[in-house]
């Protein structure tokens, strides 16, 4: 069974000093519902979330992101109530709810993903771009506030 606890990294980089960072988002392929996303996963047994994103960023590009993932102060839950049955099944029957944490990393600028099987393609984006493909309201949202972070610095 799945463990209720997730992790979400938004990998970022900038191609210039006084460039805006871009962000990576990667498109799910069929298998996982067809739909764009930023780098997540669900912990395993013993597993901090630390070390689930570095995994998680492992996994699905192929970058070390041990010495620039940065916790970001942002932390959800969502209900497994609004996700498809195929969804719930992977967790046991008495989970409700997910709890997600947020972490960022910087890639470096010319620096290429090596996808995996979850993954059909990649694209480096602006925020607005970023957020105008993204999916979820709760992935908009700490996206939002991670690029404010950064404008408003």
């Amino acid at each position: 069974m799945r463990l209720p606890h997730e992790v979400l990294v938004f990998l970022h980089r900038r191609l210039g000093d006084e460039s805006e960072p871009e962000f990576l988002v990667l498109h799910r392929t069929p298998r996982y519902e067809s739909y764009w996303h930023v780098v997540a996963g669900a912990l395993e047994v013993g597993e901090t979330a630390a070390e689930a994103a570095v995994r998680e960023v492992w996994e699905e590009t192929a970058l070390d992101v041990r010495g620039s993932l940065r916790e970001l102060e942002r932390r959800y839950v969502y209900p497994l109530s609004e996700e498809a049955p195929e969804v719930r099944a992977r967790f046991d029957p008495d989970v409700q709810a997910v709890t997600v944490e947020c972490f960022a990393a910087e890639a470096p600028a010319e620096w290429r993903p090596r996808l995996n099987d979850e993954h059909d393609a990649f694209r480096w984006c602006s925020a607005d771009e970023a957020l105008a493909l993204l999916r979820w309201p709760d992935t908009h949202e700490v996206l939002r506030a991670l690029s404010l972070e950064w404008t408003s610095a």
